[in-house]
Order: structure tokens, then C-alpha cells, then sequence
């Protein structure tokens, strides 16, 4: 597939690591359990993110906007790493934040939060549990047009087709390293959030002829809900490329029951999926997103879903800076 005729911004040097986790494989007693680092990729200090806002900051400019608008919740990831591509690029940068959780929001808040602030977020509009989030944004949009600037306003989680186009890319990067690397991959694991990573990632391996099951591990839904938005994502991302294929239904596969009791707020399984990755690779997961997609992980491996030989691959998102939002739970 050819991605050189959507405009582009580099910000990260290479591909990202693609490492096997002895240690953590040897606790788990299988499966051999490799990682994909995209915690490393570039914009302070990295995440899955980054790879969309390549695409979808390269609009922006092309379109002559000076002022990035995104959403998310109180610790976003997503926010923090769109604020750091604004940055690099001398946008400004605006956020409509969706208090989940009432009471979440803090103004003095660590982790992403305090991020925010030091990068110097232009303005931060907090907004109730159930808002539509695209119209509060292009509320955010009016109000800097009618200052006689530009806004482009990016959905939540990057996750549109032109921001899938990220894990499209790294299908392809992840399909060279293996070749480079002779390792062979059974099945992937990743977060299956606003549907952008995996839905882009089940894109790019159907366009490049993967045939590598991915299962995506629901940090916010189920799979009845969860399914149906990865399904239409991965379709976009399909219908951008003009590949002339309809993405098979049961290809879509999402586990649910390890995001409970809310997106966001912490159980017993994922403080103990942060605790084993740290205390056996010195890896870091964060508490929202990837400490739950990891004890999906481990739920699965001790429920038998995995063979004990099997090759899995974790998609590593970053998010390690909300770690410090959650301190008193990680160390309790």
C-alpha cells in the first residue's frame, strides 16, 4: 500500500523497538510474550498518538490552521501528545476535556495534567460525563474563527481514517522487522479504545496480507459496543486507501471485563499487570490504558486462551506519565 501520496510529518527516528520479554514471559509461564514499543515514538514523551498526528498534523498545516483543537479526559494521552505536536510545529493548542468520572478533573492534578501546563496549553474547556465532544470542539473552532484565526479540530483518540493511517504504517514497519528479525508472530494484543489503533492496524494488516490475528482488549466497552465502532474504523481506513475490500466482520475481535468498574478508574488486575512488567522488564505501563490492555493479557494467559509455545505481541501505547496521578494505588 502506498502512503506517499497523504502528506506527512516525521516525528519519530526509526521504527520503534520490537522486543521479546524473557523475564516477564517466565513469571506469566506463557505464552512468549514480545512487545512492540510504541511508548518510544517521538513527541514528549511518546505514545500510540503520535503515529495519527503525522497524518493528521500534516492536514492541518496543509489546510493553514494555526491552532490545533482535540478532547479527552482529565489524563489524556491523546491531549498531551497533540499539545507536544502543536508545540513542535508553533500551533497553539486547545482542549474540550470530558470529566468521565465526576470529580476527576483537578487543576493542580500530576501526571498528563501537569503536562498540559508545562507545555503550555492555550486553554482547557471542562464539560460534563455525556457531551457530544464534536460539537463542544466546534464550538472551540467558532470562537477562534471569529478571533480571525484557524482551528482544525482532531476527534478524540486521533481516531478518524486519516489518523488510522498511523497503524496502516505500522502494520507495514511491524511486518519488516519480523522479516529482519526472523521472529514469527501468533496473535497481537492491543487497546481497543476509540478504535483508531486497532481499527488502523486490522487495516494495514488486511492491505498487506498479514494473517496475524489481533485481539483488541476494550478499556472503555465491551464488545457489543466495542466491535461495531473498530469495524467502522478499520472500513474508513480501507475506503481511504481505495483497496476495494470490505474488512470481514469476525476479524474484528475485542475481549471486554478487565476495563471495570469505569474507563479510568483502577482494579486489583491492573495494578498487578503494572507492578509485573516493572518489576520484571523495568517496562512501564499507565493505569488507564495499557495496565488493563496488559491484564487482559494475563487474564487470557491463565484462562488457557493462549498455547503455552504461541508467539503473542503486545502493542505497547505509552501513556506512563498518568502513572503519577495514580501513586497511592500503585504502591498500595
Amino acid at each position: 500500500m502506498d502512503l506517499a501520496r497523504f502528506p506527512r510529518r516525521r516525528y519519530s527516528h526509526g521504527p520503534t523497538p520490537l522486543e521479546f520479554l524473557p523475564n516477564f514471559t517466565k513469571a506469566l509461564g506463557g505464552p512468549r510474550v514480545f512487545i512492540k514499543r510504541d511508548d518510544l515514538l517521538g513527541l514528549a514523551p511518546g505514545g500510540n498518538k503520535t503515529r495519527k498526528l503525522e497524518f493528521l498534523v500534516a492536514d492541518a498545516l496543509a489546510r493553514g490552521a494555526d491552532t490545533l483543537i482535540t478532547c479527552g479526559a482529565p489524563q489524556s494521552n491523546h491531549c498531551r501528545i497533540t499539545l507536544s505536536a502543536a508545540v513542535k510545529e508553533g500551533l497553539k493548542c486547545r482542549f474540550v476535556i470530558e470529566e468521565r468520572v465526576p470529580g476527576s478533573y483537578r487543576e493542580d492534578a500530576s501526571g498528563n495534567h501537569f503536562l498540559f501546563r508545562l507545555f503550555g496549553v492555550e486553554a482547557i474547556t471542562v464539560v460534563p460525563a455525556g457531551t457530544n465532544m464534536a460539537n463542544a470542539m466546534q464550538q472551540v473552532a467558532d470562537e477562534i474563527e471569529r478571533a480571525g484565526r484557524r482551528g482544525y479540530v482532531i476527534p478524540g483518540g486521533g481516531s478518524n481514517a486519516l489518523g488510522g493511517l498511523g497503524y496502516v504504517a505500522c502494520a507495514q514497519e511491524l511486518q519488516q522487522q519480523c522479516f529482519e528479525q526472523g521472529v514469527r508472530i501468533d496473535r497481537v494484543v492491543v487497546g481497543s479504545g476509540s478504535s483508531g489503533t486497532h481499527g488502523g492496524l486490522l487495516a494495514g494488516f488486511l492491505g498487506n496480507r498479514i494473517h496475524i490475528p489481533i485481539v483488541g482488549i476494550g478499556v472503555s466497552r465491551d464488545p457489543a459496543d466495542q466491535v461495531p465502532l473498530v469495524h467502522k474504523e478499520a472500513q474508513a481506513v480501507c475506503d481511504l486507501l481505495e483497496l476495494g475490500l470490505t474488512v470481514p466482520r469476525e476479524q474484528v475481535v475485542c475481549v471486554g471485563g478487565y476495563w471495570q468498574p469505569k474507563y479510568s478508574v483502577p482494579n486489583p488486575r491492573m495494578v498487578e499487570a503494572v507492578q509485573m512488567l516493572a518489576r520484571t522488564e523495568a517496562i512501564l505501563l499507565d493505569p488507564v490504558y495499557t495496565g488493563k490492555v496488559m491484564a487482559g493479557l494475563i487474564g487470557m494467559s491463565r484462562d488457557g486462551a493462549f498455547r503455552r509455545d504461541e508467539n503473542v505481541l503486545f502493542v505497547h501505547t505509552g501513556g506512563a506519565p498518568a502513572l503519577h496521578a495514580y501513586e497511592s494505588t500503585l504502591l498500595a
